[in-house]
């Protein structure tokens, strides 16, 4: 090993008691059990809902209160703990109002800390002192720490030492913000880690603090969305990606993310769609129940989203043709348009065509964008790229994300691995060299993280991959013949809607073809699981989240409110703690009052996916891996300074200081 490093890691373990006290210590957490992971996708902006299911650990909270207390409280009671710790400020406001008198509420937080505090007890005790101290509130880590003895049967002399403590907590109207601390760590000990499959952004209202809130989480990991993949393309300088994400949030009504949020001035955009565009019915937004919306705004809106369409048509034409390996010259529907007779030929069939919004559109030329259009688009792109907010959250994406991730052997992908009709990895000619399984997923992220790199590089293959991912047929986040928007407003005939799917979502029900992925991928087909969002599952007609015998779990089940028609459930989550795996059907998300007023929850059946036969360890994790590399190291630390010692000083080598 590098001795230049190791007497950098002297520095830190600058005698031999300190390194042997490490590795004690890292042999130790070895055997410890393993930390649950909670798995999430397709959030698609919902943040309340998000926000719920992360707070409650989708139910292992409550779980761990009914492990204490169903001998001690009442089905009411648990209820009303469960909800304190998930929305601690909220809750305590609620009961406070409900106290006639200052000794009732002095009772009240007597008897909640203490709940609090054994709760406490019993959420870390698969963890170290060390970092169940790092996840308390640290203005009161001391005295947690204090209270937390209390417990032992040795120090009942103690009673009044620890009854003093809670007195003047309460008297020093400390309170409150103490039980909050700990509702909050009960909540970051409960998930010791996070995996957020794929689709942050889009559709939903609130991707924004979304990201804000997996920022301050403590341990976090992401598999980037096709929509994710569309928002750091236009940022990375993408300028159809930038018009397909303000075409969809046109679609939703959720403009304000592009303008209120991100501080990106849409006015130019308006004063071009003013100009050119009139009312059209199937580009009106996407109302929600009880959203409101003005008539005047929802025409505005209306012609900003027939605007932006017409320039993602424009903008995608040019890479196709300068991209022939990406085998898209089938969506060249601009130039397949007779704009006289308003029909368009789509494979040796012409199409009559509504709703047209063709303005804008030069036949002798349709992939020309007007003057002001690219102006426009120009000025768009400057914005969204010197956005402090969105600059933020992109390179946070970039940091903590990737397109497919190996963790505690399972294999995390948001969208398939292409596939044949015979099961075998598409193939994909990129530069002269052909891709496919997991060397073709690497090759897409690595033209990913280059454009992200490199924003002023706007028309590399770099950019344009970025845009491919989003929509190309061989994209492992599409998994789609083509995308059909186009068919979709100007076309009646809903046969030509129909996206055909990749192969991999019907094979994915064959062990077989999970086994090969996983295979593929360098982990145990025995053990391993593939873990999968993007597509929603239908349960609401009787299809299974769990395939081909519990190797591939499917977990986007409708997050979006937008689906919950269609899935009949808002979505499902994933817990793997030592013990094994479950999957967890969630009801829909009301609000976070009705939570606070009823104690209602959102959970409904846990399914095992499967048990493991000896509790897990930290060893057999990644988390485990890297504890090994760790104490390897510091053994090596340990001998290179017993050898040093051992020359003496008539030896080259340098004494450490």
């Amino acid at each position: 090993m590098n001795t230049k490093y190791l007497d950098l890691l002297a520095q830190k373990y600058d005698n031999e008691e300190k390194v042997v006290t490490e590795i004690i210590n890292l042999e130790a957490i070895l055997n410890l059990p393993k930390g649950t992971e909670h798995f999430v996708s397709d959030l698609h902006g919902e943040y309340q809902a998000f926000q719920h299911v992360l707070r409650n650990g989708s139910g292992k909270v409550k779980e761990k209160i009914e492990d204490l207390y169903k001998k001690v409280l009442t089905e009411k009671e648990i209820k009303e703990f469960a909800t304190l710790v998930y929305y601690p400020e909220e809750k305590i406001k609620l009961i406070k109002n409900g106290f006639d008198n200052e000794q009732e509420l002095h009772q009240w937080y007597t008897v909640i800390i203490e709940r609090m505090i054994k709760l406490i007890s019993y959420a870390s005790s698969k963890y170290t002192r060390s970092k169940l101290r790092k996840a308390l509130p640290s203005q009161f880590v001391y005295i947690i720490e204090e209270l937390l003895y209390k417990a032992d049967e040795f120090t009942n002399f103690k009673e009044p030492y620890y009854t003093k403590i809670v007195q003047q907590i309460i008297s020093l109207g400390q309170a409150d913000k103490l039980i909050t601390g700990l509702a909050y760590t009960t909540q970051r000990l409960v998930v010791d880690h996070l995996h957020v499959v794929g689709d942050i952004y889009d559709r939903g209202p609130e991707p924004d603090k979304i990201m804000e809130a997996l920022i301050q989480h403590h341990s976090v990991d992401i598999q980037w969305g096709n929509h994710d993949v569309l928002w750091i393309g236009a940022f990375a300088g993408s300028k159809v990606c930038l018009a397909n994400i303000i075409r969809i949030c046109a679609r939703y009504n959720n403009l304000d993310i592009i303008e209120d949020v991100y501080g990106i001035n849409l006015r130019p955009l308006l004063n071009l769609a003013e100009k050119y565009y009139q009312d059209n019915p199937v580009f009106r937004p996407k109302v929600q129940p009880g959203e409101t919306i003005s008539e005047e705004e929802k025409l505005q809106i209306t012609k900003i989203h027939q605007a932006i369409a017409m320039i993602q048509f424009k903008l995608e034409s040019p890479i196709i043709k300068r991209r022939p390996n990406f085998d898209m010259s089938e969506r060249l529907l601009l130039e397949k348009v007779d704009y006289d007779k308003k029909e368009v030929w789509i494979r040796g069939t012409a199409y009559p065509l509504e709703n047209t919004c063709f303005e804008t559109v030069n036949p002798l030329q349709p992939d020309q964008l007007l003057e002001e259009e690219a102006q426009v688009m120009d000025k768009l792109l400057f914005s969204v790229q010197h956005s402090e907010k969105l600059a933020r959250h992109m390179n946070f994406l970039i940091k903590k994300g990737s397109l497919y991730l190996k963790y505690n052997g399972n294999l995390l992908i948001h969208g398939c691995i292409p596939l044949d009709e015979e099961g075998n990895m598409e193939k994909m000619m990129i530069e002269n060299k052909t891709y496919a399984g997991r060397e073709l997923l690497d090759i897409f992220e690595h033209y990913l993280r280059h454009a992200f790199a490199h924003p002023e590089e706007t028309d590399d293959l770099a950019t344009d991959m970025v845009w491919y991912l989003w929509t190309g047929q061989y994209s492992s986040l599409f998994g789609k013949r083509e995308m059909t928007t186009f068919e979709r407003y100007f076309i009646k005939d809903k046969t030509t809607h129909k996206e055909m799917k990749n192969p991999y979502y019907y094979l994915r029900e064959n062990e077989e073809t999970c086994r090969s992925i996983l295979t593929e991928f360098d982990l145990d087909p025995n053990q391993g699981h593939i873990i999968n969002g993007h597509t929603p599952v239908k349960e609401i007609n009787g299809e299974n989240p769990i395939k081909a015998n519990g190797m591939m779990i499917v977990i986007d089940g409708g997050f979006s409110k937008a689906y919950q028609s269609t899935t009949g459930i808002a979505g499902y989550t994933l817990l793997y703690n030592s013990f094994g795996m479950q999957l967890v059907a969630h009801q829909h998300f009301n609000s976070k009052e009705e939570v606070l007023l009823n104690g209602t929850d959102v959970l409904s059946v846990k399914r095992v996916v499967d048990k493991e036969l000896e509790r897990k360890k930290v060893l057999e994790t990644n988390v485990g891996a890297e504890l090994l590399q760790e104490i390897s190291i510091l053994k090596s630390l340990l001998e290179y300074r017993y050898m040093k010692r051992e020359k003496g000083p008539k030896e080259s080598v340098p004494v450490i200081k």
